[in-house]
């Protein structure tokens, strides 16, 4: 962290304070996106090996196509919460809306793209001849979601920056109740196997996003916000977004050779993958609670032109983040041989996925400097150095990955890269949070 003197014992309980507020509900709203895929795991898994391998596949695609457009969420919360600092809010919600119209362009144009090359897609992943048609008909249906999805990010972004997490902690948690629900129903009761659990999910997040579209029109009504679709200001939109564009692109580039190295290893080992990743990812969402008020707390420091209190909430995250992913490690390790059995009954798939899970927990004091620094940066709206950043550990991951079908090690190994891929990623947001150049005071950067 930047060299300042260290917080009094009643700052850093206020900094407390602010950070469970809003860490802690936006932890289960977070946890509510890998939920849904590990509850769509744990469904279609008991149907079979192969379809819990194509499931993977197209998952990790869904997910790449929704998140690299994560920066709906997290520019829209630095900038709205910077303009709540400000004592802006009506600016802050019209900013929002700018960031909703935007996620239905963009939603559309991704629809568009993925229906007609579902199958390349898949391919291209290396998916099995048994597996490739499971993931073709998920990933079709699924692509239908993907405007919602987006919706729910930008306005999960604007509540962020108004510095309330409770909102999207209920509408998250009624959507995971009914995607589970749907994805049972449908899935054995009406007997649509893997299409059935696409269907289910889709209708959910379609839900989500109308529940969030309420929530935010009415803001915008009350506060004398305009709800028409401002051209410059979703232009400005897409401009401010473009450096976390990069280094989201670059990060979901890391998480999709990971899972083309596994599925080309063989379905036992995708499959475990799989289980592996959605652990890893409900972690990272976990951890990225700390970072998500930090965001919030960051940027309305930052406009009510107080530098001294940003500095300080920062040091108190860090701390925060390495006490929850040390606790986190050490749940996974106890809770390993319990955690499998719910996804899958195949026993290669558990003898690949065991070791794979213990890297896993040993990663998490790391994940946790990790989500948190990166979580500060973007509430500052640091967004290019982000994107150098993550664009230097993409560099460094890929040909370490890339080799590990060539040197052996297996799935183990893959997880041995993306913790190394981590350590990377620690180093370079530890330099740039001591230096202290993202610190930028005022209603706009």
């Amino acid at each position: 962290m930047t060299q300042a003197p260290a917080p009094s014992v009643a700052v850093r309980r206020q900094h407390d304070r602010e950070i469970v507020a809003l860490a802690v509900p936006a932890f289960g709203a977070l946890v509510a996106e890998p939920l849904f895929v590990m509850a769509d795991s744990a469904i279609v898994g008991h149907l079979g090996t192969a379809q819990l391998a194509g499931l993977g596949i197209a998952s990790a695609l869904l997910t790449t196509a929704v998140s690299i457009f994560v920066f709906l969420a997290y520019a829209t919360t630095a900038a709205v919460a910077r303009r709540v600092g400000a004592g802006d809010l009506p600016a802050a919600i019209r900013q929002g809306m700018d960031g909703i119209w935007l996620a239905l362009l963009l939603g559309a144009a991704v629809i568009a793209a993925t229906l007609p090359t579902a199958p390349a897609l898949v391919e291209l992943f290396g998916a099995s001849d048994t597996a490739a048609p499971y993931a073709t008909t998920y990933l079709r249906i699924s692509a239908l979601g993907i405007p919602a999805m987006l919706v729910v990010l930008a306005a999960t972004g604007v509540l962020r920056g108004l510095q309330d997490t409770k909102t999207p902690l209920y509408v998250a948690g009624a959507g995971f109740v009914a995607n589970a629900a749907l994805n049972v129903v449908l899935v054995y009761g009406v007997g649509l196997g893997i299409a059935g659990s696409a269907w289910g999910t889709v209708i959910a997040q379609w839900g989500m996003a109308v529940v969030y579209l309420a929530v935010v029109v009415r803001g915008a009504r009350r506060h004398g916000a305009s709800l028409r679709p401002d051209a410059a200001g979703i232009k400005a939109s897409a401009q401010a977004g473009v450096p976390l564009l990069v280094r989201t692109l670059s990060l979901r580039a890391i998480l999709m050779i990971a899972t083309a190295v596994a599925a080309r290893l063989g379905d036992d080992d995708i499959a475990a993958h799989q289980i592996a990743l959605g652990l890893w990812s409900l972690l990272a969402f976990a951890l990225d609670a700390i970072a998500i008020a930090g965001q919030a707390i960051i940027g309305r420091y930052l406009g009510a032109d107080d530098a001294q209190g940003a500095r300080g909430v920062c040091r108190r995250m860090v701390q925060w983040g390495v006490a929850v992913g040390v606790v986190l490690g050490l749940l996974v390790v106890i809770a390993r041989p319990l955690f499998l059995p719910l996804f899958t009954s195949d026993p290669a798939v558990k003898e690949a996925a065991l070791p794979a899970l213990l890297v896993v927990a040993l990663s998490q004091p790391i994940c946790g400097i990790v989500f948190v620094l990166d979580g500060v940066l973007m509430g500052a709206g640091d967004g290019t150095y982000l994107a150098w950043a993550m664009v230097l550990t993409l560099a460094v991951f890929a040909p370490v990955a890339l080799l590990v079908p060539v040197l052996g090690g297996g799935l183990t190994a893959v997880w041995g890269a993306m913790t190394l891929m981590m350590a990377v990623r620690m180093l370079t947001l530890w330099l740039r949070a001591r230096s202290g150049r993202w610190i930028i005071t005022g209603a706009t950067r």
